[in-house]
């Protein structure tokens, strides 16, 4: 498809009416690499066009961040600087409309010290998790995704720069229902309302655990919590009632098991892109829901520790439920994205949950969710495990099994 400025804005526009649902009034806060300038003044105008009080920008450059690692030391890396944790503390009493476009090179702090990098992501978090979750479950928010050079390159690297972009603009509008002839918010409609009905329909069977088989390996069961809620797609801030589509693309339907409870071993279909580097053909096996060890051909050392970032990060805050047809998956490539990649097949989610799924999660503290089974943790790391041939049973109170994936789609 030819990249048009009238699909530019069209996705723009999906972005801010569908995806974070700007209302008047409201503020917006815009997360978006300093090369995408263009698309971020299609977004503002949009978000203004929308009724928004004010749209705020943080630039992003992966430059920048990759020369912060190599030449700061941790110490300075490490620290949130007063007006740094002023600026998180306003989020709470603003509540902004949060647009997150992502378009990084997947390569951008390939060679740095994983360990610096995780040592700097666990001080920070340390501060400014806490301001994250105060507002959970009462803003609006959205993450898309826009091409650039290095991202295409990295998803093609046969291909000219140009060729490469232009086949990853064609996989990311098909991912998020752009064909330019039809009406992309009304697709939109039609895909979150199937999603809503599959969730509908999990939540009345009642289920207390699910069993994950495949000839791979996988050979998994996790408990569920009592009353926590699928959900998927659409979600709504508690605030308002607005509805709002927190991932384009989102073809999942997800919960939060019961952190302390699985066991099993779950052996990933896709490679993992963490921190710039990959963890591939990898599995892990739990026991009383933690990861007790790992097995990786490719960054066996980085696995672990991912596993170890805090005291949390090695047990389970998601698993969500993705066919194997949808449409990320039938691109037939690995974006280097989580975005994108957790979209492609059944996934589970190592670190933190999401207590909305609770029926009073939004009034719940962290700690107080962590006691009804929601994990906690500065991560929240999705690896795939969804096969041509997996099987999942959802399984009753009275120990009855009732088939909810065969051969890697809904029975």
């Amino acid at each position: 498809m030819k990249i048009t400025q009238d699909i530019l804005k069209q996705y723009a526009r999906l972005i801010v009416r569908s995806g974070a649902n700007v209302q008047p009034g409201q503020t917006v806060l815009l997360f978006v690499a300093v090369d995408q300038a263009a698309f971020a003044e299609m977004i503002a105008e949009e978000c203004y066009l929308a009724g928004a009080k004010k749209v705020n920008l943080e630039w992003q450059s992966d430059g920048i961040s990759r020369l912060h690692f190599h030449y700061a030391d941790l110490e300075t890396l490490s620290t949130v600087l007063p007006w740094e944790e002023e600026k998180a503390k306003q989020m709470t009493v603003d509540l902004p409309c949060r647009i997150y476009i992502e378009s990084e090179d997947p390569d951008a702090l390939a060679g740095i010290s994983p360990e610096k990098i995780s040592a700097v992501g666990q001080s920070r978090a340390r501060v400014l998790k806490p301001y994250r979750d105060m507002i959970d479950g009462i803003h609006q928010w959205t993450i898309a995704a826009i091409p650039s050079e290095k991202w295409a390159k990295k998803c093609f690297p046969n291909e000219t720069p140009e060729r490469a972009v232009e086949k990853l603009w064609d996989a990311v509008l098909a991912t998020v229902r752009i064909d330019g002839v039809s009406d992309p918010v009304e697709k939109w409609k039609v895909h979150t309302d199937f999603i809503s009905r599959k969730a509908a329909w999990l939540n009345a069977q009642d289920f207390r655990q699910l069993r994950y088989k495949s000839t791979n390996g996988t050979d998994f069961t996790v408990e569920l919590i009592p009353g926590a809620r699928w959900d998927g797609a659409a979600a709504v801030n508690n605030r308002n009632g607005v509805r709002y589509i927190p991932n384009m693309p989102t073809e999942e339907i997800f919960t939060s098991p019961l952190a302390s409870s699985c066991e099993g071993t779950l052996v990933s279909t896709k490679p993992l892109s963490w921190n710039s580097q990959l963890i591939e053909n990898f599995s892990i096996r739990f026991e009383n829901g933690r990861a007790v060890s790992c097995r990786a051909e490719k960054g066996q050392t980085l696995l672990e520790k991912m596993i170890k970032m805090d005291e949390c990060a090695d047990m389970l805050g998601e698993v969500a439920l993705v066919p194997k047809e949808s449409p990320v998956n039938r691109c037939g490539f690995l974006f280097y994205e989580t975005l994108f990649d957790e979209n492609a097949c059944c996934h589970v989610a190592l670190g933190a949950g999401f207590k909305e799924v609770l029926p009073d999660g939004d009034s719940l503290t962290t700690q107080e969710a962590q006691k009804r089974g929601i994990n906690d943790s500065i991560i929240h790391v999705d690896f795939m495990v969804g096969s041509d041939d997996l099987s999942i049973d959802g399984i009753r109170a009275d120990g009855s099994a009732v088939p909810i994936f065969r051969n890697g789609t809904w029975a």
